[in-house]
């Protein structure tokens, strides 16, 4: 099965950690590669952008939103890494939920690595799209 780990930029150390412990499971998992590549520091300029708060500058010059589409439409699955971010519990932020969004049309199972957010104003959007919370632990991926 072909998973592919998205979740919010504060997030991208666990998610390519996540890539890498799906493939170790035996799942085709898989990144957008800028990810790996900020990981490892290659895009230190695009980190000094992020940074400065120029997240949509950057968004925009890489067309992320555009390049996760497609390769969420190439998949089998969709794992979103939900940690803790600005003190809120298992997160999900815009981004996460267009992604979800994209997701849900094309009929791909969504799974949070974490459990279930509360308290966002649109939590009724993300439970009408069944997320699957794995509640920390891959090996709770149902096989297919």
């Amino acid at each position: 099965m072909k998973i592919y780990v998205l979740g919010s930029n504060a997030f991208m150390h666990e998610m390519v950690a996540t890539k890498n412990k799906l493939r170790e499971l035996g799942y085709d998992g898989w990144i957008h590669p800028d990810y790996e590549e900020l990981v490892a520091g290659k895009r230190d300029e695009q980190i000094a952008q992020w940074n400065a708060g120029e997240q949509a500058k950057v968004k925009k010059a890489h067309d992320y939103i555009r390049q996760h589409y497609h390769h969420i439409v190439e998949s089998d699955a969709i794992l979103f890494v939900n940690n803790v971010k600005n003190g809120v519990a298992n997160y999900i932020g815009g981004n996460v939920l267009i992604e979800m969004g994209q997701a849900h049309v094309h009929n791909k199972p969504i799974y949070f690595l974490y459990g279930m957010p509360a308290g966002l104003s649109y939590m009724d959007e993300i439970i009408a799209m069944d997320p699957i919370c794995l509640e920390g632990n891959l090996d709770n991926i149902p096989r297919i």
